[in-house]
């Protein structure tokens, strides 16, 4: 299966295959939210909610190498501590409240952590979402905080070549590198999404040849 040749970037010999495989989707997503569509600079406070999945694991990655502070949420604890060893600076249960307010909450949980991400933004900050892994069925939009705080809420998604490549560029310049839970043939592929879909992971499931 092949694409358009214009849609190629070059993989840097620093990146292993494995590694760059991650970065097309997940990785690529995560870049957008945070420089793009978050328009988040250095000094910021980023939220990152649902620290575990692969682009949970790379919003903490990125983020912190771009000099932001970042928070992270996860219900597991054990996962909650490989976040603040990936890079986050501070770790949380979910849906406990934050001692500060941030500028900008990267959310892909939805349902479960809307109104937390929500409650957690400082005046006139903003929420990027990309997912929405625990349901969509919000009861509670947070509507007033959103108008009263002039909060702003932005869908992002996937990103463009020139983002892709300033991602890999990012990663070669500062040897952040993607999280890979674990590598599987393609045989295995079954046994990949379930862990997907358990939540039993941290960071990418590869598929190879």
């Amino acid at each position: 299966m092949t694409g358009p040749k214009g849609n190629v970037i070059p993989k840097p010999p620093s990146l292993t295959f494995e590694e760059a495989a991650c970065l097309p989707t997940a990785w690529l997503t995560a870049y957008r939210m945070l420089f793009v569509q978050g328009g988040c600079k250095p000094g910021d406070t980023v939220l990152v909610q649902g620290a575990g999945g692969g682009v949970a694991t790379a919003l903490i990655a990125l983020a912190r190498a771009g000099g932001l502070k970042v928070l992270a949420t996860s219900r597991d604890e054990s996962k909650r501590q490989r976040a603040l060893e990936l890079g986050a600076h501070e770790a949380y249960q979910t849906g406990q409240r934050l001692p500060t307010t941030v500028d900008a909450v990267m959310e892909t949980v939805g349902q479960a952590t809307w109104l937390h991400s929500i409650r957690s933004l400082r005046v006139g900050g903003t929420l990027v979402t990309s997912g929405a892994t625990s349901g969509n069925a919000v009861a509670d939009m947070g509507l007033t905080r959103i108008f009263f705080l002039q909060l702003r809420v932005v869908g992002s998604t996937m990103g463009t070549r020139g983002e892709l490549a300033s991602l890999v560029s990012m990663l070669d310049a500062t040897g952040v590198r993607p999280v890979i839970d674990r590598t599987l043939p393609m045989e295995r592929a079954r046994e990949g999404f379930a862990a997907m879909a358990s939540g039993e992971l941290f960071g990418k499931v590869v598929f190879t040849r």
